[in-house]
């Protein structure tokens, strides 16, 4: 009888303190939550601009591109520098698809992998940043 008593005793102390760090962590989100945030007493200053290559450029580092693509030489596809040799800013929306729907055989038999998820703008700012990269 006495270990039944213990048992339930110890079960309720177990739920009492769980109850209450809820309560506390609760009662911790809420008032971080109710804290004022400063106005900023100057107007924030506009990042500056970063011009098309540039954007192109920080998009292929966010991608799987240079897992196949160097800049200067062959890796498993072509190196940047022989795309900008081959094509020129009239081909964009040609190589924009390529890069969106992936491509094969005009490099060699090994498949460009597509990229659906990125947009038409996103992939012409990649292309123009891989134009610029003629030598």
């Amino acid at each position: 009888m006495k270990k039944l008593v213990l048992t339930a005793l110890v079960a309720s102390l177990a739920i009492v303190s769980c109850s209450k760090k809820e309560n506390v962590e609760a009662e911790a989100l809420q008032q971080e939550s109710n804290k004022m945030i400063e106005e900023p007493t100057e107007a924030a200053k506009p990042a500056a601009a970063l011009s098309p290559e540039d954007e192109g450029k920080s998009l292929v580092e966010g991608t799987d591109c240079l897992s196949c693509h160097k800049i200067d030489s062959k890796l498993v596809g072509p190196s940047y520098q022989d795309v900008a040799a081959k094509y020129t800013e009239a081909d964009i929306d040609h190589l924009a698809t390529k890069i969106i729907e992936g491509g094969k055989g005009v490099w060699g038999d090994i498949p460009m992998t597509p990229h659906a998820g990125l947009s038409q703008d996103n992939a012409k700012l990649m292309v123009k940043y891989i134009l610029a990269q003629k030598k």
